[in-house]
């Protein structure tokens, strides 16, 4: 591990061997609020690519890898093979596991959490805050939960509080308003159950049933 202090808002940077960073990407930056710690921790292996910032007082696993222009902020605890791609953003205070992915234009809001090996498609937004403006909304506050191994479709809305079951995957446009159970295909505004992940069959033929 090698530690480096850097002038110009950056706190302490604490990073992996064998990482590479380019040269314009910026890890440390100190936020903007009070109480956060300054230092910024980061395994083995790393790849951030131009444009990407790394805020310091988080703590990432091994193998993260970013696209161009990512955002992660303050106090997120991320496990190791976490990939996350062009221009999205995981906001302060969220827990991810191991070997999630997340796609372009993504945000990922303030205390989300999302267990291992999720997936979320280009576009998905999380929600966390059931009435904005409201004088409490800040202590009220709180990110969907995704367990192990649920997929998110492309452009789907997550509202606050809501579970989306393991293994469960979302279409396509869907807005998630209440808890999804494990083990099912949902979809539509609101998003329902319309089957289970072993009734699925393969639309291009390449196999009879793709989870499988």
């Amino acid at each position: 591990m090698s530690e480096d202090r850097t002038p110009n808002n950056r706190g302490k940077v604490i990073l992996g061997e064998g990482s590479l960073i380019d040269e314009d990407a910026i890890l440390g930056y100190l936020s903007p609020r009070r109480g956060v710690g300054s230092v910024l921790t980061i395994g083995a292996h790393a790849r951030v690519r131009s444009g990407s910032v790394v805020y310091a007082g988080s703590r990432i696993g091994a193998y993260l890898e970013t696209g161009h222009h990512t955002i992660i902020r303050e106090e997120n605890e991320i496990g190791e093979h976490f990939s996350i791609w062009n221009s999205s953003v995981v906001d302060y205070g969220c827990r991810i596991g191991m070997r999630v992915k997340i796609h372009c234009h993504v945000y990922v809001a303030q205390f989300t959490v999302i267990e291992d090996d999720v997936f979320l498609a280009p576009g998905v937004k999380i929600a966390n805050d059931y009435h904005p403006g409201c004088p409490d909304s800040k202590e009220c506050m709180k990110g969907p939960t995704l367990k192990k191994g649920c997929r998110i479709g492309v452009n789907v809305t997550l509202l606050p509080y809501v579970t989306v079951g393991e293994g469960t995957l979302v279409g396509s446009g869907s807005v998630v308003t209440k808890d999804l159970p494990p083990g099912v295909v949902a979809y539509g505004n609101p998003a329902r159950v319309h089957g289970t992940l072993e009734e699925m069959r393969c639309k291009t033929g390449r196999r009879e049933a793709p989870y499988l």
